[in-house]
């Protein structure tokens, strides 16, 4: 999150989604993001095993998205139903690229 100067006010400005895609070059995730695109930047990192423990435990709507996404990736269809149901989304008629881009712009 970059912090800018304007009218004697600290102003914090989101992470850009190119900035957060540009990450996934670097060893470590971005300091400061939630645990669901932390989850999101692990498997785009491809450590699958490592974004689903983040959010495997977890029960809120954003998670569930986050874990179906992960099960379709997965290839586990059934089970990504399962998660989409519990979000309250239908499964995209969408890559899996266009859909790991929804999910992270969505949540940035």
């Amino acid at each position: 999150m970059k912090i800018i100067w304007f009218a004697y006010f600290w102003i914090k400005r989101p992470m850009q989604f190119e900035t957060f895609h540009q990450s996934l070059q670097h060893i470590n995730p971005p300091a400061g993001i939630t645990v669901y695109l932390l989850a999101m930047w692990y498997e785009g990192h491809g450590n699958w095993d490592k974004a689903h423990s983040m959010v495997d435990s977890l029960e809120d709507s954003t998670a569930c998205w986050v874990h179906a996404y992960l099960h379709r990736r997965e290839g586990d269809i059934w089970n990504a139903d399962y998660w989409y149901r519990k979000a309250n989304k239908k499964r995209p008629d969408i890559s899996l690229q266009e859909e790991w881009e929804t999910i992270v712009k969505a949540l940035l």
